[in-house]
């Protein structure tokens, strides 16, 4: 990429590539937090596939609202008019999944499968009958398949951009219980918390999002833009409420960096643009999370190695046994614990007396406590100061008697 693309991508990045693309960059932005916050509670519960069904299900809605204004006299094109009639046919669509999961024995994702894949033939029946049509301006309806913003006018901005101010906001005013019922339904409905409410309520602000979505990433696309954020988000924490302010925040990054990319590169699609940004956020957590991250799971697994060859190696220098393993005696000469000829440095001493002094007291501890708790928790890298009391502790150094000390051993020799 030239020294050209990174002065645009910059200048779209601080809202003076244009008026227009200033406004697709904030729509497209708010758009993604809205995506990322609602598509959190569909993740949450387990529910993913819906969104795919709402979103194919727009398709017939769309080009029944463009024959039926063309009908009217108008141009067909009028985007408030082609996502009114979006909304109502994901709405059927919606209901229709629902009404087939609770009336039939069929369970929800062969529903889903019926309401998508007859919706969305039925859709582009419409379309091809549409573009027969003598009138309407029918050019480029198909964007909203895979979303374009060449074409935006400044109203269709503006549309886009406060509907997904309106997601946010109902995001923020519902958070509690959706949250409560994407966690724990039956807690909920024990609390007093309408589920199947709350649960509409939830298809509806998805609903939103895909219909707002339409004309920036397309009925194909917004299905990713409603579910990576989630699953990105949760490689980061643990807690729920955490989850959706974290999506929300993937989100709308994905959307604004990939605004400002399709700005800089006009060539490029802009719906494209914003899953790759947001598939590049989820591969960046999948490896660099710090807890649920493969750098931080493969960190784990090292150090498990290393305390594990540490222990057994401080064991066998107590009890005086040979050492042939290579990894242990390269970690416990890392550690200053061996000399290079193999003989125990007076450190090592120390602590291969307090490993095999502690194995003794875990052996007592089960015969004086029979606590399963207790037991539970010694894997065998576990302080012993970490699970018991000092008390309990000089306790059982009492039953045991005093240390018997021993001269130096040697780790890769049998005495």
């Amino acid at each position: 990429m030239d020294t050209g693309f990174w002065q645009a991508f910059l200048a779209a990045l601080a809202l003076q590539a244009g008026y227009n693309s200033a406004l697709v960059a904030v729509g497209a932005g708010l758009l993604g937090a809205a995506a990322g916050a609602g598509g959190t509670f569909l993740f949450l519960r387990k529910r993913a596939l819906v969104s795919d069904a709402v979103a194919h299900a727009t398709l017939p809605g769309i080009g029944i609202a463009f024959i039926l204004m063309v009908m009217l006299g108008g141009e067909g094109r009028s985007l408030p008019g082609l996502l009114l009639g979006s909304a109502v046919s994901a709405t059927v669509g919606l209901f229709l999944v629902e009404w087939i999961a609770r009336r039939t024995r069929l369970p929800e994702d062969a529903a889903i499968g019926a309401v998508l894949s007859v919706f969305f033939g039925f859709g582009i029946v419409l379309l091809t009958v549409i573009q027969t049509m003598s009138s309407g301006r029918q050019a480029g309806l198909e964007s909203f398949l895979l979303g374009s913003t060449a074409g935006m006018l400044y109203a269709d901005a503006v549309t886009i951009a406060v509907g997904g101010a309106l997601c946010v906001g109902v995001v923020l005013l519902l958070r509690r219980p959706m949250t409560i019922v994407s966690f724990d339904p039956d807690w909920a409905a024990a609390s007093g918390v309408s589920v199947r409410g709350v649960d509409l309520a939830i298809m509806g602000l998805v609903m939103a999002v895909t219909v707002i979505g339409l004309k920036i990433v397309g009925l194909i696309l917004v299905v990713a833009l409603l579910i990576i954020p989630p699953v990105t988000a949760r490689f980061w924490t643990e807690r729920t409420e955490r989850v959706v302010w974290i999506a929300g925040a993937l989100g709308g990054a994905a959307g604004y960096l990939g605004a400002a990319l399709s700005a800089s590169a006009p060539d490029l699609p802009t719906g494209p643009l914003i899953v790759l940004v947001s598939f590049g956020l989820f591969m960046l957590s999948l490896l660099l999370a710090p807890v649920r991250g493969v750098a931080a799971a493969l960190w784990r697994h090292r150090r498990f190695q290393h305390d594990v060859h540490r222990r057994q190696g401080l064991l066998a220098l107590a009890r005086r046994e040979a050492i042939f393993d290579r990894l242990t005696l390269k970690v416990l000469r890392r550690e200053g614990l061996i000399r290079p000829d193999g003989v125990e440095t007076p450190d090592g001493a120390a602590q291969a007396a307090k490993v095999l002094r502690d194995e003794k007291r875990w052996d007592v501890a089960r015969r004086v406590y029979r606590d399963e708790t207790i037991a539970g928790r010694y894997d065998g890298l576990t302080s012993i100061e970490a699970v018991l009391t000092r008390d309990e502790i000089a306790e059982l150094d009492r039953r045991l008697g005093p240390p018997v000390s021993v001269g130096p051993r040697i780790a890769g020799a049998v005495p």
